[in-house]
């Protein structure tokens, strides 16, 4: 089976201004298990992408490890990109940003990625503002290794099998609040209509850009007891080794005007009930996005949208006064001044 795309396309397929199709912001074909909601999040990047008429190769992808970090192999495959060690994406963005800001960076890590053994990396990421879209891919599982529950996982919520989750969850936007993140929007893997905008917002956005995206996974999590899941049928072969199969099901979509309430039903029976943020909305006040979150999670809601902005919070490029020219276009007599220089900045520090 071959897992890259066809390079063919219709010849009346529309173009951005750049002259490409949404087919150059694509990249390899997905591996992840049929109705994965982390694939709807990866044809949102292409849309957006596309959208905003950006060259694909001024992009860098950087992801740790987990499904959601496979994913940046689907989207912009004429980009950069960095796949690293589980929790530590944010040290790789963060260098590379500093070494080149000229770039559009997309950081794709999980819940397990982040809310685990990455949360420290993600506290310091966020107080450093690095200029990068941080895109969450949260279905509230560990879904590389079979389904365990993460810290994410709401209380009284219960995965394919196990316990139902007893510790109360992260809620790793109310974090990035708290911490200071100048962009902080919460979505949901099937509401195209709100995700590519805030994808789209997020890139564009200078510093730290934080979009947690609900996304369930059909394979572990896909019972109507989770709180994080649209379920596909499960069945198993016993011979000489046990098969799942997953079988495919059709894309669960939502769209719903700002400020209403929508109850999504699921494939198994369960359902997620989803709330968008009123148009009246005001995202500059961090204080009414953390109410707003807390009274929607008393109510069981998932509060979607832009939750706060502020655009004129300095990235570490300015905090730092790093010079217009980045690391990337010194060359080695400016990167190694000499022995002279080193002893004089020695000096300055005694």
């Amino acid at each position: 089976m071959s897992y890259i795309a066809p390079h063919f396309r219709h010849p009346d397929q529309a173009l951005n201004e750049l002259g490409l199709s949404r087919r150059d912001y694509e990249g390899a074909l997905s591996t992840l298990c049929a109705g994965c909601g982390h694939d709807s999040i990866s044809a949102a990047v292409v849309q957006a992408s596309f959208e905003l008429s950006l060259p694909p190769h001024r992009f860098a992808k950087i992801s740790g490890i987990g499904c959601s970090s496979k994913t940046p192999t689907y989207f912009l495959g004429r980009s950069h990109g960095f796949n690293s060690v589980h929790g530590r994406m944010p040290s790789i963005a963060s260098g590379a940003n500093l070494a080149n800001g000229d770039l559009h960076y997309v950081a794709v890590s999980g819940d397990g990625d982040t809310a685990s053994i990455g949360i420290g990396q993600f506290v310091h990421v966020i107080r450093r503002n690095i200029d990068m879209l941080y895109l969450l891919e949260n279905n509230g599982c560990y879904g590389l290794t079979k389904g365990q529950d993460s810290a994410t996982t709401d209380i009284g919520s219960k995965a394919k099998a196990g316990h139902e989750g007893f510790l109360p969850p992260i809620d790793l936007c109310a974090m990035a609040l708290q911490l200071g993140a100048g962009f902080v929007a919460r979505s949901f893997s099937g509401d195209k209509q709100q995700l590519v905008p805030l994808i789209k917002a997020a890139i564009k956005h200078r510093g730290f850009a934080f979009i947690d995206v609900i996304s369930p996974c059909v394979t572990f999590n896909n019972n109507a007891e989770s709180t994080k899941s649209y379920s596909h049928a499960r069945s198993a072969i016993h011979s000489a080794n046990v098969v799942d199969y997953v079988p495919e099901r059709a894309e669960i979509s939502a769209d719903y005007a700002p400020g209403d309430r929508l109850t999504v039903p699921l494939h198994n029976g369960g359902e997620v009930v989803l709330r968008k943020a009123d148009s009246d909305f005001q995202p500059g006040d961090a204080m009414a996005a953390l109410n707003a979150m807390q009274r929607a999670t008393a109510d069981g809601e998932i509060l979607t949208g832009l939750l706060y902005l502020d655009p004129d919070k300095p990235d570490l490029h300015s905090m730092l006064q790093t010079s217009t020219r980045h690391l990337a276009g010194l060359g080695e007599e400016e990167l190694c001044p000499g022995t002279a220089l080193l002893e004089q900045l020695n000096e300055e520090c005694r």
